[in-house]
């Protein structure tokens, strides 16, 4: 067995960032840019009023001054007239202000009567937006993380209407078994509902890549082979299933006659001993074990990284720290993810592991919020330690 820490460096090395391709922006959501957005122009492109009010000159703006309203200005509606001293402009929010020195005057601290307007008091403030205040032309926008709906407005803003994106990585996933069935199917008295395909491939998309769900491949060399046949042109095989020693457990000795190059098998990790991985073809394989909760594990230590990699992201596990809610025995030979609720502390959150760690519940699965990480060989634990966890 490698260790976790291995394990990630070598699925890692399968992986490169995919190719970029140019999408308009109402499809740029939840991709990753490729290169820099660059801004178009300068935002605001006039210094615009930040109020409903009137523009005066700066040296008119004495407290208790009364002044002749000259125009007016609103949005999309500049004025263009002249403002000669003693006078002001009627503006309103967004529109342009007149280019020489000046402020804006909330319309609540004027007293308009007819055609003037007296001040009662000075802002603080010109209320003002200068021109470039939110960015200029050439201001590059380039975030290495996923856009989402705050990058897709910066951008509309920038007249930006086109984004290079990395291409979104296509996994297809393959779970394994005689007994499993599809969800609405009825199972057979030795049977269970496939719940792996379901389970991986909304982690898949909640991650930016496309879930290709391939059949179930039953417990044999011909059935399996005709289904990772259907895996040609991805760029990830996520196998769940038959990984393992057992009779039936398959994977690596049939995709080895298909070429496979076995980086290695079996972590020091528990849930998830079994996971296999290499490049088979043009793709790279990722091997999961078939109990659920281990393959939601390995998908959230392994898959996860692979998939930001794919698309040009760092690919650090984020980890946190939080006060342990309970005592915790030694730990065994294997590193161990176990599923945990998080509850506010004072300082930090407080994290409490079910009692209950059997790696097919998904009952406990679907409650957790947090992977508590135990180091292999690690040493009792006491309530209000403080340990490692990684989020779900």
């Amino acid at each position: 067995m490698i260790s976790v820490e291995e394990a990630l460096a070598h699925v890692l090395a399968l992986v490169a960032p995919l190719p970029c391709e140019t999408v308009p922006l109402p499809q740029a959501a939840g991709r990753v840019l490729a290169e820099p957005a660059i801004a178009r122009l300068t935002q605001p492109p006039f210094d615009a009023s930040a109020m409903d009010g009137y523009w005066l000159a700066e040296s008119d703006a004495q407290p208790g001054a009364t002044l002749t309203v000259a125009g007016e200005a609103a949005a999309g509606h500049g004025f263009s007239g002249e403002i000669p001293p003693g006078h002001t402009l009627r503006i309103f929010t967004g529109a342009p202000c007149p280019a020489r020195p000046g402020r804006v005057i909330p319309q609540e601290d004027v007293t308009r009567a007819g055609n003037t307007i007296t001040l009662s008091k000075l802002p603080k403030t010109t209320h003002i937006r200068p021109r470039g205040q939110d960015f200029a032309e050439g201001a590059a926008h380039f975030p290495r993380r996923r856009l989402n709906a705050r990058d897709i407005g910066l951008l509309a803003a920038m007249n930006v209407a086109q984004v290079a994106v990395h291409r979104r990585p296509v996994v297809a996933i393959i779970a394994t078994g005689d007994e499993l069935v599809e969800p609405g199917e009825t199972p057979g008295a030795d049977q269970i509902i496939c719940s792996n395909n379901y389970l991986l491939a909304a982690e898949v998309e909640r991650h930016g890549a496309e879930a290709r769900m391939l059949p179930i491949a039953r417990d044999n060399e011909a059935s399996l082979r005709a289904v990772l046949d259907q895996a040609e042109g991805a760029d990830l095989v996520l196998t769940s299933g038959g990984a393992s020693v057992g009779d039936h457990d398959i994977v690596g000795k049939v995709a080895a006659t298909m070429g496979l190059e076995r980086s290695f098998w079996k972590v020091a990790m528990k849930p998830g001993k079994p996971l296999m991985a290499g490049r088979l073809g043009k793709a790279a394989l990722l091997g999961l074990p078939g109990n659920p909760v281990a393959a939601a594990v390995c998908a959230d230590v392994f898959l996860r990284p692979m998939l930001m990699k794919f698309q040009g992201l760092e690919t650090p596990l984020t980890l946190f720290k939080a006060v342990l809610g309970c005592d915790l025995p030694p730990e065994g030979p294997r590193q161990h993810y176990q599923r945990a609720r998080l509850t506010p502390g004072e300082s930090l959150p407080v994290i409490t592991p079910f009692s209950s760690q059997d790696s097919a519940l998904l009952s406990v699965l679907a409650e957790s919020e947090a992977l508590l990480i135990r180091p292999a060989q690690d040493r009792a634990r006491r309530t209000g330690e403080t340990v490692t966890y990684l989020p779900l």
